[in-house]
C-alpha cells in the first residue's frame, strides 16, 4: 500500500527581462498597398529600434497578418495588413524608453501588452522545489499518524512548474498613470508543486 500527498512551495523574484509585444498595423485601398505599407512602417520600426540600442537578434517577428475588412459582405472597405515583434528589453531602465521609441514611429504603431521574466529562475527554483518537498513530507507524516502506521520510503516524485503571466499593458499603463510611476516589473511568484509517493505500511 502507498499513499501520494501534495505539496507546495512559493518564491517572490525580481523580473530582469521585459518582453514587449508591438508592431505596425495599416489599412489601405488595396492589398498590394497595405502590405507595402506595412512593410515601410515596420523597417522604420526595426531601424528605429536599433538606434535605441536593441541588438537585433532581441527583435523576433511574431505576426504578419493581411486580409480585407468588409463594410459589407462580399464589399471590401479596405485591406488591413500587420506585422508584429517581440522586443526583448534586457535592460529596464530602459523600458520607457524603448516603448516611447515603438510609439513615436507614427500612427502605425501598435502596442499589444508586456511581459516580464526572470532570466536566471535556477536559483529560486531550487529553493521553491525545497519548500515544496517539506511541504509534501510533512502532510505525508501527519497522515501517517492519523493512521497510526509508520510511513515508508520514497517511491515516486513528480513535479509542476508555475510562473507569472504577461501583464496586459493597458492595466500598467493605467497604474502609471493614477502614480505618475513609469511601467514596474513588480514580482514574479515561481511556484513548484511537488506530488510524491510514499510506501505505507
Amino acid at each position: 500500500m502507498d499513499i501520494t500527498v501534495v505539496g507546495e512551495g512559493a518564491v517572490l523574484a525580481a523580473p530582469d527581462i521585459l518582453r514587449l509585444h508591438a508592431g505596425v498595423e495599416v489599412r489601405r485601398a488595396s492589398a498590394a498597398e497595405s502590405f507595402s505599407a506595412a512593410r515601410s512602417a515596420a523597417a522604420r520600426l526595426a531601424e528605429a529600434l536599433a538606434r535605441a540600442g536593441v541588438a537585433a537578434e532581441d527583435v523576433r517577428t511574431v505576426e504578419l497578418s493581411l486580409g480585407p475588412e468588409y463594410e459589407a459582405y462580399p464589399k471590401v472597405a479596405a485591406y488591413r495588413a500587420v506585422q508584429g515583434v517581440e522586443v526583448v528589453v534586457r535592460d529596464l531602465t530602459r523600458a520607457d524608453h524603448v516603448i516611447d521609441t515603438v510609439a513615436g514611429v507614427g500612427e502605425e504603431a501598435r502596442l499589444n501588452g508586456v511581459a516580464f521574466e526572470v532570466s536566471d529562475s535556477s536559483g529560486f527554483l531550487k529553493e521553491a522545489r525545497a519548500r515544496a518537498f517539506r511541504d509534501a513530507a510533512a502532510k505525508a507524516a501527519h497522515y501517517a499518524e492519523l493512521a497510526g502506521r509508520p510511513l515508508g520510503r520514497v517511491v515516486s516524485v513528480s513535479e509542476e512548474l508555475k510562473g507569472g503571466g504577461p501583464q496586459p499593458l493597458r492595466h500598467m499603463a493605467l497604474a502609471a498613470a493614477e502614480s505618475d510611476a513609469s511601467i514596474s516589473p513588480g514580482r514574479q511568484t515561481l511556484t513548484v508543486t511537488v506530488r510524491l509517493g510514499y510506501d505505507f505500511a
